[in-house]
């Protein structure tokens, strides 16, 4: 961030909206192709110092709502909202310079550079007069490790390709990227999802580090653990539509966990299975049943 309070995009970092107001909201919000309406009546505030998880089995919704808030596409139906602002975002800089940031799967990285290189990749600082102005190596090896070290993320080499690293180690540092250039509102795109126990882990901890920089974080997922162990709103969405809207008070994981997996269907299942000689459908779980193996798993994650 630069000192004067601004992104380097041109941003106001706060201050534009109340301290308690959502930075982003959507009322009733979709989004049609054609005569396909991939997103309806979805209400979602994100907001300061909170992370909003936003779960949904594969086709629920989950990138298109993604789309919209990053600026890649705009709603057709309901209002997008920023600071209490309405907004139609035209291209995906348009919502960087709100400080809205989203980090995807692919974390838009190269592979053989550097960590400190990929950390400035597309803003690089450069020293000099014009027009043979050098970049400014120095400066931003120690920019992007102070930054790194201020998220607890601490590497020995910054020297060291990117792609040597570690999946979680990756996400960290396109976090700490994201931070750094402003954002005010971070969507992480499924961070979890190609990574194993401890490595998202890693990647939790660091979601709750932004989250207590004051940072609105939107996690979308899948993962109704990795939700609940960082989540302060949870958001459901079902073939488009918001099938559930709760805060933490309000919902347990074994609850959550049914609406994930989609209780209702689960129930017809078992009904339809019934009538097929062979299945065996009363060692199926019912609504009440799941809390079994969630219970083992989330002690302390809460």
């Amino acid at each position: 961030m630069t000192d004067n309070g601004t992104a380097p995009h041109g941003a106001v970092l706060g201050g534009t909206a109340p301290p308690d107001g959502p930075l982003v909201e959507l009322r009733g919000a979709g989004k049609s192709y054609g005569n396909i309406r991939a997103l309806h009546g979805v209400d979602l505030q994100v907001r300061p110092g909170r992370v909003t998880c936003v779960l949904g089995d594969n086709g629920a919704g989950k990138s298109t709502l993604i789309k919209i808030i990053s600026g890649l596409h705009q709603h057709t139906e309901g209002e997008f909202l920023v600071d209490g602002r309405p907004v139609r975002f035209g291209t995906p800089r348009e919502a960087l310079d709100l400080g809205i940031a989203a980090v995807y799967q692919d974390l838009a990285t190269v592979p053989l550079m550097p960590v400190w290189r990929n950390f400035f990749l597309g803003s690089e600082l450069t020293v000099g007069p014009w027009p043979i102005r050098r970049l400014d190596i120095a400066r931003m090896k120690e920019t992007a490790d102070r930054e790194l070290r201020h998220m607890g993320i601490v590497l020995d080499d910054l020297e060291q390709p990117i792609g040597t690293l570690s999946g979680g180690q990756r996400q960290c540092v396109a976090i700490a990227r994201a931070v750094h250039f402003g954002a005010r509102v971070l969507i992480l795109d499924e961070p979890t999802a190609a990574l194993g126990v401890k490595q998202s882990g890693v990647v939790l901890k660091y979601i709750a580090a932004a989250r207590d920089r004051g940072l609105g974080v939107v996690f979308i997922t899948h993962n109704p653990h990795h939700a609940y162990m960082v989540g302060d709103h949870f958001s459901v969405l079902r073939l488009g539509t918001l099938e559930l809207s709760a805060d933490r008070s309000e919902i347990g994981l074994e609850e959550l966990t049914h609406h994930m997996a989609g209780g209702t269907e689960l129930a017809a299942l078992k009904h339809e299975l019934a009538q097929v000689r062979g299945v065996d459908v009363e060692e199926m779980p019912e609504k009440e049943d799941l809390s079994a193996p969630v219970a083992n798993s989330s002690e302390g994650n809460s």
